[in-house]
């Protein structure tokens, strides 16, 4: 190689690293899924984000987290797909489009429908740009030659089929029912798409008269202004309060119309005066109440929230006018006779903002109880989808006990228009997946399908289904493991699995893991309103996308939230540059090393064999870790490995041979270094994939991109367990004198004398052997090593386990600060002691704790006393 290609510049610049790569990955295809029979397929579709706006933080870090689990699994040799795409997001897109239509003074309806979903299709192909911009900016290995869309060809027809199967069996129907509904968009809602916020409202209490009676019934609201619609009163049939009136008719103030008194279990006894009134055009539970008694159902509003003729002399006013004045006519009529604060929930729409009217209207649903039964059902076998955290699961099988039927149709133009025809002339329904032949005579139901019912396929839509003979169905589904927040459990992973269950007989996924919100420093949510929002390219500009996806990677444990902090993103741009300053000192030491050259077969150094040995736990604890989607654990033993051990003690341990006269021992640490070096951007690749390319670019090396490079395996062979022993001890030699140099003001480059006093021969021989590594790194201007040496009067000294350490200091310490000093010593290994011994007196612990357990206890006890002891002499000599 030449001089130009295997050294990295003086400075980590991470937009001069990441500058070009992902054009090379992609150019290269290494993204893309192969379809290699000796390999083993790995699959995981993208939650497909909305195209209404470039990416959060939150898109990043779930998109990350499937980065790092593919490239990982690419590298482990399997045949790995990553399936991106985006949603056509319905309500969310359609909003968007109709906001920049109105700033041109149009509405969708001067455009008509055709033109209308032109301009939407404009807008997702700016978007899906933008997004596709991101996604290249966070490095994100997906396979763009099978990318989806929901409203793409093949989609629209699984859409269909599901649609028409699902209407064949009765698990589709119509009807009319109370859904959410948005008065602003003036269209149905899902629950997802419905936000409740505390709200300052107030509860009116009222005087309802009975008929051809002196007594009245006291009831209490919240919206006023549904009373117009109400058509029955009830009360518990078991309420002694109420006996004599069940059957009695009410008359309905302002109204007239007479509304019959009725008993239902609903109603709760200890709430309020223990009478409800019944809305059944106005409130969920009222209409069920309602279709239990047969009530008339008097809807009162129009779609846009303005009273209709129902509302007799309140017509044409808005919902909330009207409130504030049938409040007063009330008041005036001595119906109203309090009205107190009341702070309650209120539903608003995601999208638009409006206060969400339960509204009486007919739409299309999806019986969803059977389907339910069959995923709770899956979830008792060796096919259940399995949940990282395990908790999860059972917030998923809460979700689908008496689980409500689903509201799929929506009043918009952009979505998937449900494939249901009227005659003209009849009350025939047609539904199929083409359009009935004699079309002249049928109308095309003007509604689409909520964006979620297209959603709910795309883990095998995506790949090809409904034609199960497509090769990439039969290859790579069912996928792997899904990667989405908790927040939409219910709304789209619990739809995936039962419409998968349905459809292919499958579970979509083997796993699912969850992971929380992005939250700020305080723990609030992200949103416009208190302006704590952070783009995540912001952050890429300034630390580079390494730096935040190994944060975002180990900023949490799996399921929990994560809150963002830029010193956090700043430390891991630290880490980042620790890594290159030590892979540059490392490349300017392998200048003409070539991949050929790489020999560990020769005669190895103390720290070659434990960095071999610490490289070897270091993938086994990284790739178990991974495998658990432990990301934050994984990270940790990889940041502790390259920072601690491989910077901080091998690179400064390998400098002795590198700069030696011994060619032999100077090419054995080249190898180990080009080796290990070689072996760790590998483990950090899925993590930080720019800086690790750019590296692994420049070291010797076979290949073409460390994105396809084998995975780091264990090697039996590098494994010395004594040679980690070894290092223990002399490391903690070495950090000992540096601790006692501190305490004193002794600066390192000051030559001082250092007796080490070894508890056993081998120990003497092990420190006799890495001599140089003390001289190195002790600086003493004497060294002693003996099983017994003669105690210099007045000294620093420190107890590790195998050895004690002697600095004499004379005229540089206080030995009165250090009489305190190794007081405090004693006090803590006696605290020690009496704490393990406690343990072990313990039979509880003994006796049900697992052997290596209290062995291990045992060596600590051991360890202590010995520590105590070497102390105590240390004191009674500085005090006689």
């Amino acid at each position: 190689m030449s001089e130009k290609e295997t050294s990295l510049p003086s400075k980590y610049d991470p937009q001069a690293v990441e500058k070009g790569r992902y054009k090379f990955w992609v150019d290269g295809k290494f993204f893309e899924a192969t379809g290699d029979d000796e390999k083993d397929p790995f699959s995981i579709v993208i939650p497909p984000p909305n195209v209404t706006g470039r990416l959060h933080l939150g898109h990043a870090w779930d998109t990350t987290m499937q980065d790092t689990i593919s490239r990982m699994k690419r590298m482990q040799g399997y045949d790995v797909l990553w399936l991106p795409g985006m949603d056509h997001a319905g309500i969310a897109t359609q909003a968007k489009v109709e906001a920049k239509l109105k700033e041109q003074g149009q509405s969708r309806h001067d455009l008509g429908r055709e033109k209308f979903l032109e301009k939407s299709w404009e807008w997702k192909e700016e978007y899906a740009d933008f997004i596709r911009a991101q996604w290249e900016k966070l490095g994100l290995g997906v396979d763009y030659s099978r990318e989806r869309f929901t409203l793409d060809e093949g989609l629209s027809d699984a859409v269909k089929e599901v649609f028409v199967k699902l209407y064949e069996k009765g698990l589709i129907y119509r009807g009319k029912y109370i859904i959410n509904w948005d008065p602003q968009t003036k269209t149905a809602l899902s629950d997802i798409e419905v936000i409740y916020e505390e709200v300052q409202g107030k509860f009116y209490h009222m005087k309802y008269p009975i008929k051809d009676s002196d007594e009245t019934i006291e009831i209490a609201t919240t919206r006023p202004e549904t009373m117009l619609g109400d058509t029955a009163i009830a009360v518990h049939p078991k309420d002694e309060r109420y006996q004599h009136l069940i059957g009695k008719t009410v008359v309905l103030p302002i109204v007239g119309r007479e509304i019959e008194i009725v008993a239902d279990e609903y109603v709760d006894m200890e709430f309020g005066s223990g009478a409800v009134k019944i809305t059944p055009a106005h409130d969920p539970n009222d209409f069920e109440i309602g279709n239990r008694h047969n009530l008339e159902r008097v809807l009162v509003m129009h779609e846009d929230g303005t009273m209709n003729e129902n509302a007799g002399k309140y017509e044409g006013l808005d919902r909330f006018d009207c409130r504030k004045q049938i409040v007063k006519d009330l008041q005036d009529q001595g119906v109203l006779f309090k009205i107190e604060d009341h702070i309650h929930q209120v539903g608003h729409s995601e999208r638009s903002g409006a206060v969400v009217e339960p509204y009486l209207s007919t739409q299309w649903f999806v019986k969803m109880q059977p389907l339910a039964d069959e995923v709770v059902g899956m979830q008792e076998t060796d096919d259940k989808v399995n949940f990282y955290p395990p908790r999860f699961e059972r917030t998923y099988l809460n979700w689908m006990d008496n689980i409500r039927d689903w509201c799929i149709s929506r009043q918009l133009w952009w979505g998937h228009r449900i494939p249901a025809w009227y005659h003209k002339e009849t009350n025939e329904i047609y539904v199929g997946k083409e359009a009935p032949k004699d079309i002249e005579n049928w109308e095309q139901d003007e509604d689409v399908l909520d964006t979620w019912f297209s959603s709910a396929l795309w883990p095998f839509s995506t790949m090809g289904w409904p034609d199960e003979e497509k090769e990439d169905f039969k290859r790579y589904f069912p996928t792997d493991v899904l990667v989405t927040g908790y927040d939409i459990i219910f709304f789209w992973v619990a739809r995936m699995i039962f419409q998968s269950k349905e459809f292919t007989g499958k579970r979509p996924f083997k796993d699912v893991l969850m992971h929380g919100l992005i939250r700020d420093s305080e723990g609030r949510k992200m949103s416009k309103s208190l302006g704590n929002g952070v783009d995540p390219m912001d952050v890429i500009e300034k630390y580079g996308a390494d730096s935040l996806r190994y944060f975002l990677l180990t900023g949490s444990t799996p399921g929990q939230d994560l809150r963002f902090y830029w010193e956090k993103v700043e430390s891991t741009w630290n880490f980042a540059n620790k890594v290159w300053n030590a892979s540059r000192f490392s490349l300017m030491n392998m200048e003409g090393f070539t991949y050929e050259d790489i020999d560990l077969s020769g005669e190895k150094s103390l720290a070659d064999k434990w960095i071999l040995t610490r490289l070897n736990e270091t993938i086994d604890q990284v790739t178990k870790n991974t495998n658990k989607y432990e990301f934050g654990e994984a990270g940790r033993h990889l940041y502790n490995f390259i920072w601690d051990e491989l910077c901080d003690w091998y690179i400064e341990m390998a400098k002795l041979p590198l700069y030696g006269e011994d060619e032999e021992q100077k090419r054995t640490t080249r190898s180990v270094l080009a080796y290990v070096l070689d072996q760790t951007m590998r483990l950090l690749h899925p993590f930080m994939p720019f800086i690790t390319e750019e590296i692994w670019q420049k070291l010797p090396h076979q290949g073409d991109s460390i994105t396809v490079a084998s995975w780091p395996v264990v090697r039996k062979e590098f494994h010395d367990e004594k040679a980690s022993n070894e290092m223990k001890l002399l490391v903690s030699i070495i950090k000992s004198v540096r601790n006692i140099r501190s305490e004193v003001d002794t600066p390192m480059s000051k030559q001082v004398s250092l007796f080490i006093q070894a508890e056993s021969e081998a120990i003497q021989e092990e420190l006799e052997t890495n001599r140089a590594y003390l001289e190195k790194f002790c600086n003493p201007s004497e060294l002693i090593i003996s099983t017994k040496v003669d105690v210099p009067e007045k000294a620093m000294s420190a107890v590790v386990t195998g050895a004690e350490l002697f600095l004499p200091l004379e005229g540089l310490i206080d030995f009165d600060k250090e009489i305190e000093r190794l007081e405090k010593e004693l006090e803590k290994w006696t605290k020690e002691v009496e704490r393990v011994q406690k343990k072990l007196a313990n039979q509880g612990f003994v006796s049900k704790a697992p052997q290596a357990v209290v062995d291990e206890e045992k060596e600590k006890e051991k360890d202590y006393l010995e520590k105590q002891s070497k102390v105590q002499a240390r004191l009674t000599e500085l005090k006689g």
